[in-house]
């Protein structure tokens, strides 16, 4: 049986007339990585500040960690927020035993030199916070959200402004934390990266839970509508191809938008018999597309309903 490091259920949430959370059931496996996923104004934070206890359910139940009862200051929990905050004129060293000693873990300064040797801030230890890039600091608060090795670690936009070289560091970093049994809530708006390191993912929308499971049960709930085509060298497109809605080229490849109720083979049949082709591929939605249907701007009513996988 499935042990759970955080289980809500029924769980609402209203801001005066605005119903920001409604009637959520969620349980996230102990030892996951959990991506929380949906639009500004979704829900998303509030979840996330229930969790942590800095918000209260105006109904339902939340358990963190075993705990239905406890304070937002929880020493297992570890949290890097969205809107960063460090104390600037602290040196680095200092402000990671400052954070460490908070949550009752003393004896830190192996603990702090092994992590900032693994993320490259080694040289920075003396330095103050004040001195450092953004790419820098950045690093440091997750240090300073993992340095007491928490239960679980909830981590908000982890990526945001990191170059490629920091943004793969900082994510096998995390996998490392994974590594050592802490379950992690990552809140994401970049679907790629939900898609490539979480088991599962939740998605709110408009308060409602609407997608909950792993990525490949989500996907089968989707038609795969898209077909990635390269043409052979000195072939081209024919102007009009049936069943096709949309095509867009992408690097050297197309990716042609099926009609609803339209089918790849067709499509495949049809183009085998008037050009040469290299590359012939169905593909299952992506995330991100999955994302926009159900909140983009044309969304209709009804997916904006589904039920959880």
């Amino acid at each position: 049986m499935t042990n759970h490091a955080v289980r809500l259920e029924g769980v609402t949430k209203t801001f005066g007339s605005h119903t920001a959370v409604r009637d959520l059931d969620l349980a996230i496996p102990e030892g996951s990585i959990y991506g929380f996923i949906g639009p500004n104004g979704s829900g998303k934070t509030t979840t996330i500040r229930m969790i942590l206890r800095i918000f209260f359910p105006d109904r339902g139940r939340i358990e963190v960690l075993g705990q239905a009862e406890g304070k937002c200051a929880d020493d297992r929990v570890g949290y890097l927020p969205e809107e960063r905050g460090l104390y600037r004129r602290m040196k680095v060293r200092d402000l990671l035993q400052y954070y460490a000693r908070l949550k009752g873990f003393r004896d830190c300064d192996s603990e702090i030199t092994w992590w900032l040797k693994r993320l490259g801030a080694e040289d920075w230890s003396s330095r103050k916070i004040e001195s450092l890039s953004k790419g820098m600091s950045q690093k440091v608060q997750f240090v300073a959200s993992v340095i007491a090795r928490p239960q679980l670690l909830i981590l908000d936009e982890p990526f945001s402004g990191l170059d490629p070289v920091n943004l793969e560091l900082l994510r096998e970093a995390i996998q490392e934390v994974r590594s050592r049994g802490t379950t992690i809530i990552f809140s994401t708006h970049e679907m790629d990266v939900a898609e490539r390191m979480c088991e599962r993912v939740f998605m709110i929308h408009n308060g409602n839970k609407v997608l909950d499971g792993t990525v490949a049960e989500i996907q089968r709930r989707y038609p795969a509508d898209e077909v990635r085509i390269r043409f052979a060298e000195g072939e081209k497109a024919p102007q009009f191809i049936s069943g096709v809605e949309a095509i867009e080229t992408r690097g050297p490849f197309l990716h042609m938008k099926l009609k609803s109720g339209e089918h790849a083979d067709d499509v495949l049949k049809h183009l085998a018999t008037t050009t040469r082709m290299e590359h012939f591929e169905l593909l299952r939605p992506s995330l991100h597309n999955i994302f926009i249907r159900i909140a983009g701007p044309v969304a209709a009513p009804s997916e904006s309903k589904t039920a959880a996988v």
